[in-house]
């Protein structure tokens, strides 16, 4: 229980980094708050696999139908990418599921070495 409470700490930590630090992107609808609000119940399921959780999949529905641009993809790629290189042990094939498994397959696929850029 320790080790799910360490988890915990940092994910609140992670959270609040997020939100605070992260600058909002000025043409898109979508931003890093409510892309971190929406996917928060995936974060133990990319660190420690298991079920996915129902709120996780509301949370993929939700940002897959909130990226109306090319603009919002860009900007929720780039929020994914930054949040997740802040969760310890955070498996970005595990994450990269997500969308299938909640059917609602995301446009693109968020490693270190996405280009966020380039997603249309």
């Amino acid at each position: 229980m320790a080790r799910f409470e360490v988890y915990g700490f940092a994910f609140m930590m992670l959270l609040v980094s997020m939100v605070v630090t992260t600058p909002y992107a000025t043409n898109a609808t979508i931003t890093c708050g409510e892309v971190t609000a929406l996917l928060t119940p995936c974060i133990p399921f990319g660190v420690l696999g298991g079920i996915v959780p129902p709120d996780c999949c509301a949370g993929i529905k939700g940002l897959n139908a909130a990226q109306n641009t090319t603009e919002d993809r860009r900007t929720a790629c780039t929020c994914i990418q930054e949040g997740a290189a802040r969760i310890p042990l955070i498996d970005y094939d595990r994450i990269n599921t997500l969308g299938d498994l909640c059917g609602s397959p995301c446009p693109y696929k968020v490693y270190p070495s996405t280009d966020c850029s380039q997603v249309s």
